[in-house]
């Protein structure tokens, strides 16, 4: 009796031991592939997108130029200045504007300040009232002498000034300080956060001299005497 010959199959089922580790790799290998070109192909699908948006307004931006000299002249400042935009390519050619003037300090005359000071001691015994030591005083006394401090120096101010307010509004009402306002003619208080327009309540309205009248000197006058000495006989 012979011995039964092993099939085909049973023949080849060494190879196909040995050969499944290679093809779990290659199973492996044709997936990690499979990702890759998807997200290759993504990529190349968005940048395709992209130039495809831009095609209308490169037809358009073409046809313009052949038709219009001056915008194909705006095309080529563009490409040649290499700026992001036709306005940026406009204010490239724009002079530079003028440095703004630096403020320069300067002392304060006081022959002027003198003066009105002088003139607010005769009317209104204004530095006599301020050097005054008050403490001992009484609140009617001082009271009383701040009346007439008060009338004499509101002469003075009506016949040698003119003064207005800043802000014509109520004080306590709603006011806005806009972008640009005048620092020295408005000033915001408490909390300053960010940038303006700045809305708050109005708490003082400020003062303007429109006009001051301040009467002539002689140039022998001693300005710095506020108001001679007074002596008896």
């Amino acid at each position: 009796m012979t011995d039964q010959k092993p099939s085909l199959s049973q023949r080849l089922q060494p190879l196909l031991q040995r050969l499944k580790p290679l093809m779990q790799q290659a199973k492996r290998l044709s997936a990690r592939g499979w990702v890759l070109a998807r997200h290759w192909f993504g990529i190349a699908a968005r940048e395709t997108w992209i130039v495809l948006k831009r095609l209308p307004i490169a037809s358009y931006s073409f046809a313009r130029a052949m038709a219009d000299a001056n915008y194909a002249h705006r095309l080529t400042d563009l490409y040649i200045d290499g700026a992001s935009s036709l306005s940026a390519a406009a204010a490239a050619k724009q002079p530079a504007p003028a440095p703004q003037p630096v403020a320069v300090l300067q002392d304060a005359g006081p022959d002027s300040a003198l003066v009105l000071l002088s003139l607010l001691q005769k009317e209104g015994r204004f530095l006599d009232f301020l050097q005054e030591e008050v403490s001992s005083y009484g609140d009617h006394e001082v009271g009383a002498a701040a009346r007439v401090v008060h009338e004499g120096c509101q002469r003075v101010l009506n016949d040698h000034l003119s003064i207005a307010p800043v802000r014509t509004e109520a004080e306590g009402s709603t006011v806005t300080l806009n972008k640009g306002f005048d620092p020295a003619a408005e000033r915001p208080t408490g909390q300053v956060v960010g940038e303006p327009p700045f809305t708050g309540a109005l708490v003082h309205r400020g003062w303007r001299a429109v006009e001051v009248r301040l009467p002539q000197v002689a140039s022998s006058h001693d300005v710095r005497i506020l108001a001679p000495a007074e002596v008896e006989l």
